[in-house]
């Protein structure tokens, strides 16, 4: 008899890469701003969830496939995703106890914190200042944060049964 997979396992490898899916799906112009931070809202949930699974390496390592899926500067994102995910762990016992509301404030400083890291890296390396429109998807993130944490907790009851 196989035993069954540990709570997050395979649910946890395919919600990151259906995250990485969603980050480089193609939007109507009008709405590539409004395009949530996808990867790091699935990041920050599995950081507070399964800690002990999820970490700064694997955070480097998926910023670097973002990286090269959107064709950013090898290394922005993975900086960005790695210092999430160390704030997130060192975060992650608060951030469980915490209610929704604030949990949903502490996941927009997160992504307004990754958002400000991957300016720092634009302004070093000489490219053009992004237009306004480069601080809606912490917004976004804002407002997704709860769906995406209630399906992916609901998901993972279901793996569990």
């Amino acid at each position: 008899m196989k035993s069954r997979p540990v709570y997050g396992g395979y649910l946890m490898i395919v919600s990151l890469l259906a995250a990485l899916v969603l980050e480089i799906m193609p939007l109507p112009e009008a709405l590539r701003d409004l395009r949530p931070q996808w990867l790091t809202l699935v990041l920050i949930y599995w950081c507070i969830v399964r800690s002990d699974r999820v970490g700064v390496g694997a955070a480097w390592l998926l910023g670097l496939t973002r990286d090269v899926l959107t064709g950013t500067l090898l290394g922005q994102n993975a900086l960005g995703l790695a210092v999430i995910a160390f704030a997130t762990l060192r975060l992650h016992q608060r951030l469980r106890i915490f209610p929704l509301l604030q949990q949903t404030f502490v996941v927009w400083v997160l992504a307004m914190l990754e958002r400000l890291i991957e300016l720092w890296v634009i302004g070093a390396s000489g490219q053009p200042t992004p237009s306004p429109g480069y601080w809606l998807p912490p917004l976004t993130a804002l407002i997704f944060w709860p769906p995406v944490s209630w399906t992916l907790s609901r998901l993972g009851e279901l793996s569990r049964s």
